[in-house]
């Protein structure tokens, strides 16, 4: 049978799931990495230990389908997507820690201070986002790395790109095992490439010619020449290749972690969307071959693009904070022991009882886009306990949710009456409870939750001609409205008025 591995990058952990071109999963591993935060607001990754987490999860997930190497048919690759690299090209040692897409360092990027400057042609805002700004902070910051950059000693990418630089050959210290029981690659033609949904989200593509614009580069800083190049979603990134093997294992998908998301919940027709709830929130809504740009703080991206065809565009509303939140109140607060308990405890209360959490951590994102807006918790009183703070955490994400489906129905001019959702989040039920009140409609959710990684293996699978559409996610659970119209109210009244105070603190 032709085995596919999916490798989903994230923001927190890396996995890997070995699927049959119908769907059933035969293997997984999962690893998690250490979050680095040196100052406020700063967020960073070490990209080594990124790559020794994929290897181990690919080569693991493959020990638990009792399959090797061998039996894979192809492997698609998603990623979290503004996360940004730099490393020297003969050693495969990166210069710098990853600097990751929450990370608030280079929120000064317009000269001017137009923050839309760049909308037109990217899609995107001028701020602390992109990747492209974090890889001219690097060349700007490490000692004698732009002068390299411009020698051409150095490469720079998204997560994506690192990752199959590394598994289709990279440096010799990038092919040694390190774990017992894995595979060693063979020394091959390492890829420097890209894909159009990653690229789109640097600041650098140009979103209709689809190539790197040379006046973005300069502007912003970064050389050209340390860019990959850029390649469809579907089709052929290059080829993994075990050592003493004679076979090549081709990389036929790659997308950003949200387009997967999109893609595997099966949003092919314009007008159909989604929202994953993740480490953050975000919503992306299928607009078709042309490009639609925002009025209402959205941003404007490539969904994906088969090779030989034109890309297919989306409006994306991002939120930093979602998952995050509850990972604060287990980490930081100790007020529950695991994710799962938040469900447990916020429904022991039937509100929140006035209690409101800003979870402004990195600012806010869509559609504010207030980078300076600082976290806060409101009407406490000595009644407040555990229970309604955590209420209050859920309370968040939905309401949240709310502000990006509303800029989303207002740029497209529809109506969202039902939301297809995905992500660790959405296995709790009284989340989703919760959010269709809060949206006053429908939610969706199918059996199978991790449409991200299910993504990568539909695009691996399309772009080995394996399958020709999204691989099964299963039978769907649906949640109706049940909130009283002055009980909403109330609550997107109280959640405005919290969030008017965390841009007071600004």
């Amino acid at each position: 049978m032709p085995y596919i591995a999916a490798i989903d990058q994230g923001t927190t952990s890396t996995r890997c799931y070995i699927t049959t071109p119908d769907g059933e999963v035969v293997g997984t591993a999962q690893f998690e990495h250490k979050q680095i935060m040196p100052r406020e607001g700063w967020v960073e990754h070490n990209p080594r230990e990124i790559w020794r987490n994929t290897r181990r999860a690919l080569s693991e997930a493959l020990v638990a389908a009792d399959l090797d190497v061998e039996d894979l048919a192809a492997v698609g690759l998603t990623n979290q997507r503004e996360t940004a690299v730099i490393w020297d090209k003969a050693t495969g040692k990166p210069i710098y820690n990853a600097i990751v897409w929450q990370d608030t360092r280079t929120e000064n990027v317009a000269p001017d201070g137009d923050k839309t400057r760049y909308l037109k042609k990217t899609g995107l805002l001028a701020n602390s986002y992109p990747a492209g700004p974090k890889w001219a902070w690097i060349l700007d910051n490490v000692e004698g790395a732009r002068e390299r950059a411009e020698k051409g000693e150095l490469l720079a990418g998204t997560i994506d790109t690192w990752l199959i630089w590394n598994l289709t050959g990279g440096a010799r210290e990038s092919r040694r095992s390190v774990f017992a029981g894995m595979f060693g690659f063979a020394k091959g033609h390492a890829q420097h490439v890209t894909d159009v949904t990653n690229a789109s989200r640097t600041l650098l593509m140009d979103l209709e010619t689809l190539k790197w614009d040379e006046e973005l580069c300069a502007e912003i800083g970064v050389p050209r020449q340390i860019l990959p190049e850029i390649k469809p979603s579907f089709g052929n990134s290059g080829s993994i290749r075990r050592q003493k093997s004679s076979r090549d294992v081709p990389i036929t998908g790659v997308l950003g972690d949200q387009q997967a998301a999109l893609f595997g919940q099966g949003c092919l027709d314009k007008g159909t969307a989604k929202m994953t709830y993740g480490t953050g929130l975000f919503m992306l809504l299928n607009t078709g071959d042309k490009p639609h740009f925002s009025e209402h703080g959205l941003l404007t991206t490539v969904a994906y693009q088969k090779a030989g065809k034109p890309p297919v565009y989306a409006l994306e509303g991002s939120v930093a904070v979602g998952g995050s939140l509850i990972q604060w109140l287990r980490d930081q607060l100790g007020i529950i022991s695991n994710a799962a308990e938040s469900e447990k405890v916020a429904s022991q209360v039937e509100d929140s009882a006035g209690v409101v959490i800003v979870p402004a951590f990195s600012g806010l994102f869509a559609p504010r886009w207030r980078p300076d807006a600082r976290g806060v918790i409101t009407g406490i009183t000595r009644y407040t306990d555990r229970r309604h703070i955590v209420r209050a955490a859920l309370d968040a994400t939905c309401l949240q949710t709310l502000e990006v489906v509303r800029a989303m129905e207002a740029d497209a001019q529809i109506s969202i009456d039902a939301l297809r959702v995905d992500g660790g989040m959405t296995a709790n039920s009284l989340l989703m409870q919760m959010q269709a009140d809060v949206l006053e409609s429908t939610v969706v959710r199918p059996d199978n939750m991790e449409t991200t990684v299910m993504g990568a293996a539909s695009a691996a699978g399309i772009g080995a001609g394996l399958v020709d559409e999204p691989l099964s996610l299963g039978q769907e659970k649906t949640w109706e409205n049940t909130m009283a119209g002055p009980d909403r109210d109330r609550l997107i009244a109280r959640w405005e008025e919290a969030v008017a105070r965390s841009l007071d603190l600004a």
